[in-house]
């Protein structure tokens, strides 16, 4: 028998050689094997958002509304120039400075508190307390309209308040008009009565609040954009032999490590036509970078080039 060929029984000392056989059927068996192709995932790279750059705020304060309607007396001019102080911190875009410190300068200054006061007296007292800008405004047009019903079981009452104010916003450090608006607005207040029960109702107060706050917030997001969209800048406090002193800091958003370009502020230029402040002369000083806080809303700068600068300097952001 041929080597390969023979053939034992297992437990009986025969062997089948099967080496041959079994070589040939390997090629069968791999063939139908099924193949597997395992692709490798890309990393994907995930950017980090990019910080938004928040601009620092502005100082801003309102002066009292004059009322030039027949109705309520000082008190409206002060409800309104109230509710725009209210709708303008609540927009968190500003500092907003008590007007009772705006009062207590004007005072002292011997300027009427109330009503439209010309631009260069808001410059004069706004640069004393260091605003960007500063709103007057008036409430020119105000009324009550009443109408209803009085019928045997039903009686029915009416009240419609139209108001109109009017605004400017001035910038201090000009005097310059940046942004006149007028707005109107309307409430309206129904009270009745069943068979005697129920409320008919006098004259509803509240309609002059909620009529003023309907005409002012026509304006208010135009007097945020106007006031920002001027050049942001801050003042030389202080200097001494340590540090430099800004009159802006944590409160105003101003963050650590802005750069800031200093320049002192020479005489006045004025336009021949309206006597109004145009500008001034300037003077490339440096450049600052804003390291540390101080109270509630000041900040210390080191000298990045050029010289140290003098108090009252103005300091702009590095565009």
């Amino acid at each position: 028998m041929k080597a390969g060929s023979r053939k034992q029984e297992v437990g009986s000392g025969k062997w089948f050689y099967l080496l041959p056989f079994t070589f040939y059927l390997l090629p069968f068996f791999t063939g139908c094997a099924p193949s597997t192709t395992v692709k490798k995932k890309q990393a994907v790279t995930i950017e980090k958002p990019k910080e938004v750059f928040i601009p620092p705020k502005k100082k801003i304060s309102v002066v009292e509304f004059e009322n030039k309607t027949a109705y309520g007396q000082r008190r409206l001019g002060t409800a309104a120039s109230d509710v725009l102080l209210t709708e303008l911190g609540k927009s968190q875009k500003f500092i907003l400075i008590e007007r009772a410190k705006l009062d207590k300068v004007m005072e002292e200054q011997k300027l009427q508190t109330t009503g439209m006061i010309d631009a260069n007296t808001v410059s004069q007292v706004g640069k004393i307390l260091g605003l960007d800008a500063i709103v007057v405004g008036v409430v020119s047009q105000f009324g009550v309209k009443t109408g209803g019903s009085d019928y045997l079981l039903t009686q029915s009452k009416q009240q419609v308040a139209e108001c109109t104010v009017d605004i400017r916003v001035i910038e201090v450090e000009t005097g310059k008009i940046l942004y006149i608006d007028s707005g109107k607005g309307v409430a309206k207040s129904s009270k009745g009565s069943f068979l005697g029960m129920g409320t008919k109702g006098g004259y509803d107060e509240t309609l002059e609040g909620e009529s003023l706050r309907a005409a002012i917030a026509k304006f208010v997001d135009n007097i945020v954009y106007q006031v920002n969209a001027r050049p942001w800048s801050c003042r030389v406090a202080e200097v001494d032999e340590n540090n430099i002193y800004l009159d802006a800091g944590k409160e105003s958003n101003l963050k650590l490590g802005t750069k800031l370009v200093v320049y002192n502020q020479g005489k006045e230029i004025k336009s021949p036509d309206t006597g109004l402040v145009i500008g001034r002369t300037e003077e490339k000083v440096g450049e600052l970078e804003v390291v540390d806080y101080f109270g509630e809303n000041g900040s210390t700068a080191k000298v990045v080039s050029g010289s140290r600068p003098t108090r009252g300097a103005l300091c702009r952001l590095v565009r």
